[in-house]
């Protein structure tokens, strides 16, 4: 998004005792949430997730924050602060730690412990770190730290509080105001209340759900949602959810156990999750309930339930592999329920709808949360952040983690309750705090990191776009073997394709375009192989676009003999 009346250059060296907001990811997208924040020469880095994929990404398995604008000033970090264990939070921490292995690491109990578990899947020494909860206090360098409770759609989320010469900031990482939440711990609004009658000088919120009208569900309102699905099922049961959503875990242990039905984990990161959480005390198993998902298929159908990760169609997940067939031990029989709890993240709809098309196929009963409340968000709506707004009493309002038009709808939010400077900003565009005033500095570049297997960083745009058109419109090789003396076609064209009919006849009328063109182009003293391959590149390229109205990658080869 181009920003007409801001100066996005460079931007000019921070004024004395102001602080620098830096998004590297997460403004304008829903994930790979991470900011830097600079005072007095020193770096506190905020979150450090990941993006998935969508279907324009072929062949990639993460997408990263650019660590590129802070990487020559990592030994200047003073902590890295985690809001919550989502993956969109702390995924992208691996690759942190593998650029400099020492940053003490801060959170909550269950996000630290499923960062460590992450840690040791990528075979990565546990660097210094630092339990916090609600209500205390830690310096770094710089910055004092402060931290507040926040419901969230995972336990042991914190917003925090960043106190620095430059005044009072307040990041709440994502947050929503459910007042009956499982775990009875709700968002401290009379701590926020408090630190508004101090004042806050700059409230980076939540921008996810602002176009919602209204207040979000309370999770609570699932429970009898699952208890009816319980109740009509007289055969196996799947619920599919996010991986880290504990709260819609235990209710689903809670219904199976009303029913008499036990429960097995399917999906590697299922089971480590709600393994740690169990251990940590943030998930109740009652006793008993609890079989290995390969010993389910010996109980009877309608006393079996299975947890499974998939909820968002991707390609590799067990409830993917469940859809297709392909699953070792899980096999769907007619009549099974499936039932999908969770929201559709944008970008994933087709392959949501893959998943339930094809588990509909099989049989299934498919409950999602197009035909049922099997799903509340995570995320504050638009009447919890004016409320929010009021309480804070901001000097100064920049919207994060969400989509444009995300963020574009709480600045306008905003302003409504009387706030008079919000500053909308994106990845890369910089923010400095000067004098209790916060406004737009300039802009780093900022760009997306893909990770392709082992492969990180080095797959650029142009090469994503390459995979798209080999992926779309198919590839062409023509290779052709020049007389170096006379200039003439000694031998081809000799033409391969990907994505086209292999039929002989296919490519028959354009090889003696292609002769003729190579003939006419050393006829007008053209003898450089560079510029006849470019002649046969232009050739081809309008012939296939005429004749099968597609675009491929053409790959021309001329050879002098």
């Amino acid at each position: 998004m181009s920003h007409p009346h801001l100066d996005l250059s460079a931007p000019a060296p921070l004024p004395a005792g102001g602080l620098r907001v830096i998004p590297l990811g997460g403004l304008g997208e829903v994930g790979r949430n991470m900011t830097a924040f600079e005072y007095d020469g020193r770096l506190l880095l905020v979150d450090c997730g990941v993006l998935f994929p969508e279907d324009h990404h072929p062949g990639v398995d993460l997408i990263l924050p650019d660590f590129e604008p802070i990487r020559d000033r990592l030994d200047a970090v003073e902590a890295l602060v985690l809001t919550h264990g989502h993956e969109d939070h702390i995924g992208a921490t691996p690759y942190l730690l593998r650029e400099r292995g020492d940053i003490p690491l801060v959170g909550s109990k269950l996000t630290l412990a499923l960062l460590g578990s992450k840690l040791r899947e990528h075979r990565l020494k546990e660097t210094v770190h630092f339990e916090v909860a609600e209500g205390q206090t830690i310096t770094f360098g710089p910055f004092v730290l402060e931290f507040v409770a926040v419901n969230h759609s995972i336990p042991d989320a914190l917003a925090v509080v960043i106190r620095t010469g430059a005044g009072v900031v307040l990041h709440t990482g994502d947050f929503k105001m459910d007042q009956l939440p499982l775990d009875g711990r709700i968002t401290d609004l009379n701590e926020f209340a408090r630190l508004g009658d101090e004042g806050v000088d700059l409230f980076l919120t939540d921008s996810t759900n602002a176009e919602v009208p209204g207040f979000t569900t309370s999770e609570k309102d699932i429970s009898p949602v699952l208890e009816r699905v319980f109740a009509k099922s007289d055969q196996r049961i799947i619920v599919a959810c996010f991986a880290s959503h504990v709260h819609r875990v235990q209710q689903v242990l809670d219904a199976a156990v009303a029913h008499g039905r036990r429960v097995g984990y399917v999906g590697r990161s299922m089971v480590r999750n709600m393994a740690i959480a169990q251990e940590l005390g943030y998930l109740t198993v009652p006793p008993g309930v609890m079989v290995d998902a390969k010993d389910l298929a010996d109980l009877p159908p309608e006393k079996q339930v299975l947890i499974s990760t998939g909820s968002q169609g991707e390609p590799l997940s067990a409830l993917s592999r469940i859809a297709q067939r392909s699953h070792s031990f899980v096999h769907l029989e007619e009549g099974d329920t499936v039932v999908l709890a969770s929201s559709l993240i944008p970008g994933n709809e087709n392959a949501v709808y893959r998943v339930i098309n094809g588990l509909s196929r099989l049989g299934a009963n498919v409950v999602h949360k197009g035909n049922a409340l099997v799903h509340v968000s995570g995320h504050a709506s638009a009447g919890e952040l004016l409320y929010c707004y009021n309480i804070v009493k901001p000097r100064n309002v920049m919207p994060v983690h969400g989509e444009y038009r995300h963020m574009r709808a709480n600045a306008d939010l905003a302003r409504a309750t009387g706030v008079q400077n919000v500053v909308l900003a994106e990845d890369g565009v910089v923010v400095d705090l000067v004098d209790g005033v916060a406004r737009v500095a300039g802009k780093v570049e900022v760009g997306y990191v893909f990770v392709d297997g082992s492969t990180i960083g080095d797959i650029s745009e142009s090469s994503m776009k390459d995979r798209r058109i080999l992926g779309e419109e198919g590839f062409l090789s023509v290779i052709v073997v020049v007389d170096s003396v006379t200039g003439k076609v000694v031998s081809g064209p000799e033409i391969h394709a990907r994505g086209f009919a292999e039929d002989e006849t296919t490519f028959a009328e354009i090889r003696q375009p292609i002769v003729d063109a190579i003939t006419a182009a050393v006829q007008d003293g053209v003898t450089d192989s560079h510029q006849l391959q470019q002649t046969v590149r232009r050739v081809v390229g309008r012939w296939v676009n005429r004749a099968h109205r597609r675009r491929p990658m053409i790959i021309p080869v001329v050879i002098e003999a």
